[in-house]
């Protein structure tokens, strides 16, 4: 394991005054979230704020309600990663419910298209003679300056609906609902794209209440919730309160088995039990699958599941989007080999790499290019860009992923400024982006993207490191905090899952399955015997029963043969000194 900083995140002095039901762990835990009061930690939708202060709302809603009342031809816009995809599944699911006859979806291809409504998706759709009335960008369109003219110029009517950061220059849409455009009051900055068009469709059906003009009986978009979940944790938005409002939500709807048989089925073939999921299977289980297909193949694959009624075609799409996720896995295996190599020639340590990595190879795939960037910034603690070839042999497409304290948008916007047009477009947020340049352009960018990493982060920055809750005590090792901590989520992006770190006496460890370590673990400080694995560890580790182990963990119940024990999920471990 690359060695890591052990942190322990601040925690109150004494427990806060709120919280008197809670056990006193988790009032901790949560205080050290940022939690101020119990109102914080209720889910009911009553909490979400209001769609209301979302500014465009009520020009796409207008919009829309025409659209219903004409039987315009509406076309949603998706986009091919799991956002996307929930989003296009929202809109089309809920327009459909309110009265919406004709609705179709198209979603860019990754590898022909690229990112977001284009003027060539407009050509297309005019040649094919499939131009709508109405066009609604789902999780994309703030950056869609040149479609929405394409688009405008034909008398195609434009609502946007995105959450990504806003450019210099907005397009010149009918309206635009993004909680991050110029001049929303919206609270809620980190709602992903499904969550905004959730809340149009909630606005749009107010609406038409007020106006009689809602079918009967009237649609429950609550039951639209397990997408917007799905949506919400696989983006990795920050987890805010509205957030975690979602997520409760729709693990709710999902557990009682009242999800859409795409996402039921998903977890099936992963071997989940839907009625016991949490957060964590909705980033880890579920979102891959469904990003699979817009990274090897076509979104289109993975809307159809979550579109299906019939739970035998959900399971049917759903084997076709393990299949992919499977092939996924095998040539991310081989790029990140790849990857390895070309790290090993740069420098025979993480002292000598560029602070920003660009890496480059001919054979990489497109689609796979995040996750690579992903690993490799985990390996290095290095914001990392991964550059495939475009279509047309002479571009490269880059995909990159940030570490905390760098937002790598801003970074790509220093780049531009200092050189412009070397990147011919480029866009993201905090933690991610995408960008495309010339090929014969690739060394004067890294060298200009190392700069602006280098300007911005100390050397500090770059070492790697690990942030805890602390220890638990004896008492607490133990089956009942583990199902504690599983039903006080929501966790995920900014509201971290707890972490526990201590010292332990390694009583037997054991390579299983090649890559895992099994660990037979004591704390030092005296207690039972406690099984631990340590995931994709790689065959070589220390012999840790000489020295003992710093172990960083999650408690977590195993059932094995029938019996359900306590085990510690390792995230890192380290030897005692």
């Amino acid at each position: 394991m690359t060695p890591k900083k052990i942190l322990r995140r601040p925690q109150p002095d004494t427990l806060p005054d709120w919280g008197q039901n809670l056990p006193p762990l988790l009032r901790r835990l949560y205080a050290a979230r940022g939690v101020t009061s119990d109102e914080q930690l209720s889910y009911t939708l009553k909490h979400l704020a209001s769609p209301l202060s979302l500014r465009g709302i009520d020009r796409a809603v207008e919009l829309l309600a025409e659209a219903i009342d004409q039987q315009q031809r509406v076309l949603v816009l998706g986009d091919f990663d799991a956002d996307g995809a929930t989003s296009t599944a929202v809109a089309m699911l809920g327009l459909s419910m309110l009265g919406l006859q004709s609705i179709d979806f198209r979603v860019p291809s990754r590898f022909a298209d690229g990112y977001g409504l284009t003027p060539g998706i407009i050509e297309r759709l005019r040649d094919e003679g499939q131009l709508p009335d109405l066009m609604v960008t789902v999780d994309n369109g703030i950056s869609a300056v040149e479609g929405v003219r394409a688009a405008k110029e034909l008398g195609v009517k434009v609502v946007v609906t995105d959450h990504h950061l806003a450019g210099e220059e907005l397009p010149d849409a009918d309206a635009i609902v993004n909680p991050n455009q110029p001049g929303c009051p919206f609270l809620s900055k980190n709602a992903a794209g499904v969550g905004v068009m959730f809340y149009v469709l909630t606005a749009l059906r107010k609406q038409l209440r007020e106006t009689n003009r809602l079918p009967d009986p009237e649609p429950n978009l609550g039951c639209l919730l397990d997408l917007v979940a799905l949506g919400t944790v696989a983006d990795v938005v920050p987890l805010d309160h509205n957030n975690r409002i979602f997520v409760e939500q729709g693990l709710r709807r999902i557990r009682q088995g009242e999800a859409r048989p795409g996402i039921l089925a998903l977890l099936e073939v992963a071997g989940r039990d839907h009625t016991a999921i949490s957060s964590t299977d909705l980033g880890f289980v579920v979102g891959p699958r469904l990003n699979a297909a817009g990274r090897l193949d076509d979104m289109s694959i993975g809307i159809a599941c979550l579109l299906a009624d019939s739970p035998d075609e959900a399971r049917r799409l759903a084997r076709e989007l393990d299949t992919f996720n499977r092939e996924r896995r095998t040539i991310e295996k081989d790029m990140k080999a790849q990857a390895q190599d070309l790290l090993s020639s740069m420098s025979l340590d993480l002292d000598g790499l560029p602070w920003g990595l660009a890496l480059f190879d001919t054979d990489w795939h497109q689609g796979v290019i995040g996750i690579l960037a992903a690993r490799i910034r985990e390996q290095t603690h290095r914001p990392t860009i991964a550059f495939a070839p475009d279509e047309n042999g002479e571009d490269i497409k880059g995909s990159a992923r940030s570490i905390p304290g760098l937002h790598i948008r801003d970074v790509l916007a220093v780049v531009d400024s200092r050189h412009p047009g070397i990147m011919k477009k480029f866009g993201g947020h905090a933690m991610a982006a995408g960008m495309t340049l010339a090929r014969d352009d690739l060394d004067a960018f890294s060298e200009a993207f190392d700069q602006a990493v280098r300007d911005t982060l100390s050397a500090e920055d770059l070492e790697a490191a690990i942030t805890t809750d602390g220890p638990l005590g004896a008492s607490e090792l133990s089956l009942d905090t583990a199902a504690l901590l599983k039903r006080a989520g929501p966790w995920g992006q900014h509201f971290p899952e707890p972490l526990f770190d201590g010292e332990f006496r390694v009583v037997s460890q054991r390579i299983v399955g090649e890559n895992h370590l099994k660990l037979v673990l004591q704390p030092v400080e005296g207690g039972g015997i406690i099984d631990g694995i340590a995931f994709n560890t790689g065959p070589e580790v220390p012999d840790y029963t000489r020295t003992g182990a710093r172990v960083v963990y999650k408690p977590d119940a195993n059932t094995f043969r029938g019996r359900t024990n306590l085990q510690l999920l390792v995230d890192y471990l380290e030897p005692l000194a």
